[in-house]
Formats: structure tokens, sequence, C-alpha cells
């Protein structure tokens, strides 16, 4: 498959490296104009295609930047956070140019990690077709750390062979949703009616903000959380209550995480699920290849589409680069609209930019529900470096998982959440 995008990747270079700099900003007092730039990118189940992308970026690079050679390590996602922070804490290991994902942004400010590239940013031709929700992702305190690289949302899949059967439609809300659930799991008692997780952060967040909630709302420069208010906790209720044995039994399914419903939903085991864009590859390989499809997950009401979570990676330049300006422009052609047309092509990364965006959907007909949801309005987690903690310290999957066993009542389980998140919210300043 092609995607006939304009080839803007030499005029982006060039544009990048004979920019003028505002400031170095940068903490090497060198900015050298060759060398070797050192890159991280991580490392991906099935990684050649996505090398192969990179590869000929770099060969552009390098023959437009005399002297100059891009030295690229693929690393693992879940060991990131450690090479991270030593190469924030030792410079000379450090690499120049990095990816990272979009919740990582605020830690690795807070931590001095990245680099400020507001102004090479606002100077970028390119940057103006980006989405604003992939812009807001590199932007800590209105300043850029980065460019996005892909943006990832969430939609609903469902079995076409099992609702042409029972005669259902997809559902037009999230009450439909749910009772078209149980709807299923009454008429076919070995599938779940829709897979459900308890540990499945992203695929819980979508009802919370349907129903007005929020997780946290900005405070003093900081954040206050917001998950126990009364709109975040009729939320809570109604996607907790989808775990039970008429949909998706507590026992099994309450330690579930995203990666499990949708592997549910591909076995063929469920029939619906919330999954990526990036889980269409996995679907397409599995037991319900043709006979499924995709819609944007319903809102509140008829219409409307709950609000996705706007997941994706983003590329930076390291704080501590003696390469500035290569650096900058090595990070613009890694993400440049041909790059991310190219690497929709190569692994299904949905582009950031708009109008690449919707030439991919205009030809291939599985990305339009996920551009449809991400044009109906996306959300983001805090931009706090508090985030970071209560991620890693599963303070919502918690919170879920003590309302589906019964051992706390929402209100419960959500205030005691809400004092564990601003907790960390305050240690992160």
């Amino acid at each position: 498959m092609k995607l006939p995008v304009p080839v803007f990747l030499v005029a982006a270079l060039f544009l990048a490296a004979c920019a003028p700099q505002t400031s170095s900003n940068s903490a090497s007092d060198k900015d050298d104009k060759s060398g070797t730039l050192r890159v991280w990118l991580f490392q991906e189940v099935g990684n050649d295609p996505k090398r192969k992308v990179v590869d000929s970026v770099v060969a552009d690079f390098e023959k437009a930047h005399p002297g100059t050679e891009a030295d690229v390590e693929y690393i693992p996602v879940d060991t990131r956070a450690q090479r991270v922070k030593a190469a924030f804490n030792d410079p000379e290991s450090a690499p120049d140019v990095m990816e990272y994902g979009n919740t990582d942004t605020a830690g690795y400010v807070r931590d001095g990690g990245l680099l400020d590239v507001t102004g090479d940013f606002g100077r970028w031709p390119e940057a103006k077709d980006t989405d604003p929700t992939a812009e807001q992702s590199v932007t800590v305190g209105g300043k850029v750390y980065g460019a996005p690289f892909y943006v990832g949302v969430r939609a609903l899949y469902y079995r076409t062979d099992v609702f042409g059967e029972l005669g259902l439609k997809p559902p037009a809300t999230l009450a439909e949703l749910a009772s078209t659930a149980r709807a299923v799991r009454r008429a076919k008692p070995d599938l779940y009616g829709l897979a459900v997780g308890g540990a499945y952060t992203y695929g819980a967040m979508p009802f919370i903000w349907a129903d007005g909630g929020e997780l946290a709302t900005a405070k003093g420069g900081s954040y206050a959380s917001a998950i126990d208010s009364a709109a975040a906790q009729k939320g809570i209720k109604e996607y907790t209550s989808l775990f039970g044995d008429d949909n998706c039994p507590a026992a099994k399914c309450a330690g579930f995480g995203g990666n499990d419903t949708v592997t549910a939903f591909t076995a063929g085991k469920a029939a619906m699920a919330i999954g990526g864009d990036f889980s269409h590859a996995a679907v397409e390989a599995g037991a319900v290849k043709g006979k499924y499809a995709v819609v944007p997950l319903p809102g509140a009401t008829a219409g409307t589409v709950a609000p996705a979570f706007a997941g994706g990676n983003n590329i930076g330049v390291l704080k501590s680069t003696a390469h500035r300006t290569l650096a900058v422009a090595l990070m613009e052609a890694l993400t440049s609209k041909k790059t991310q047309a190219a690497m929709f092509d190569a692994m299904g990364f949905l582009p950031t930019f708009t109008d690449v965006r919707d030439q991919a959907a205009a030809r291939e007909p599985f990305v339009k529900p996920f551009v449809a949801t991400l044009a109906a309005g996306t959300k983001f987690v805090p931009a706090s470096a508090g985030w970071s903690q209560i991620d890693s310290s599963l303070v919502l999957p918690t919170m879920f998982q003590e309302v589906i066993s019964g051992r706390k009542s929402v209100g419960a389980a959500s205030g005691e959440a809400a004092e564990k998140m601003d907790a960390a919210f305050g240690s992160a300043g």
C-alpha cells in the first residue's frame, strides 16, 4: 500500500537546519554541526518494517548533512524507565534524540532531561497541521518538548456475525452498550458480551469522561484529583457494573488488562471489545477475521462519542545534546509528514498530522472510526510528573477492582484513589 503524500522531507530538513536559533537552551555549550548523533527508538513487536522506514529517513538525513551520522538503537519499552533515568544522570551515555511515551512527557521535563524546542516547533512549517491533542502531549507549562510521532485511540470492535444472528445493532449509547452486552451473554453464555478489564485503565476512562467526569483539574500550577466527583463516580459505576455473570464474570475479568480484552475478542470469546487502531493487525490475524466491524465507542447520549484517551509516542531531543541544531532537524525528519505516512503503511501507526491522517482514512476503511473518534474530541492525562507515579502505582486499577469485588463502594474507593492522586500531584510539585 502506498499513501500518496507530498514529499516534504528534504524541505523540512533544510528549514530545520537553516532556521535561526533564538537560544541554545541546552545543557551543553556545544552545537556541533557534524559527528555522530545517538538515537533511541522503541523496539516494536515485529520491528523490521519500522527499521526500514527509519533507515530511509536516516539515509536522507545523512545525505543532507555531510559529515554527520545517526546511530540508531532500538530499546525495549518495558525497561525504558531505567535506561532513560541513567541517561539523564549521565550525559555521556545519553542519546541526542529519543522516542518516548506521551504520558512520560511531564516527568521527563521535571527531571530536566528534555530540550525546550518551542521556537523550533513554531517555525516548522508542518507543525501547523498537528492534531491539537497530540501537540498537548508534548507541551508542559506552555512550552514544547518534542514532536508527536503517532497517536493511538480506542473504539468499539464488535462481531458482525453474532450481531446479525441475534438481530442486534451497534449500540448508540453507553446504556445500550451495556444492554446489548447482556443480551449477547443471555443468548450465548459461552461469550462475553463486552470484554472488560479491571486493570484496563484506558478502556475505563471513556466511561468517566462521557458522564462529564474528569481525572483531575488544574489547580495553582498543579492538579487536584477529581476522580471522586459525582460525575466521575457515575462513570465508574457504569463501567464496573459490566463485571458480572451477565456479561464478563468478575472472577475472570477483574484481572484483565487491555491486551487481555483484545485477546478475548480476537480468539472469538467476546462479542465486543474496546480496542485501539493499533489492535487491528492482531484482530485480522485472529479467529474473527472477516466477521467484525468497528465503530466509535458511543457516549452518554445518542449521536455522541465517548471521549477516548489519546495515546501514542513522541520524539524529543535531550537537553544534554552537543548537536542541538542537527538533533532538532533529525527529530523533525523522524516525525515529518512523509515519515508518518510511511510508518502508517509499515506499522499502522496513526499519523498526528490531520491531513495525513485524513488521507490514510480515505485509503484504508479500518482507520475511519478511529479518525471519527479523534475528530469528536479526545482527552489526555494530567500533564504532571505525578501521573507516572499514579499510573505505576496502579491507583485506578486498584479502585476499579475494589468496587468490582464488592470490598468498597464507589464513593469509598474513589475517595481513597483521590487521596493517593493528590499525594502524587503534591510530591511532583
